[in-house]
């Protein structure tokens, strides 16, 4: 028979080693749930900045179709101007 104390301290080493094995897995769990979180975090950037470009491009085609516009504007003015100068 093992003496009380001797039994004790295995059974310490034992609880170590799980506890030390559980944290382990934690740990591991706390990195998996952290990528995991990256991962989402960099697709919803990514999405925000697709919309972004997006909105700049209309933004950009709108400009151009109003400097279009304004330009047409522009010239049937001179066209007049010159008319009404001669």
């Amino acid at each position: 028979m093992k003496p009380y104390d001797e039994l004790a301290r295995e059974q310490a080493k034992r609880e170590e080693a799980l506890l030390s094995k559980l944290a382990g897995e934690t740990k591991m769990e706390e990195l998996t749930d952290f990528e995991a979180g990256v991962s989402k975090r960099q697709t919803e950037t990514l999405f925000k900045i697709t919309t972004e470009i997006e909105d700049t491009e209309n933004a950009l085609n709108q400009v151009d179709q109003l400097a279009q516009r304004l330009r047409k504007h522009l010239e049937r003015l001179r066209k007049l101007h010159r008319t009404l100068s001669t």
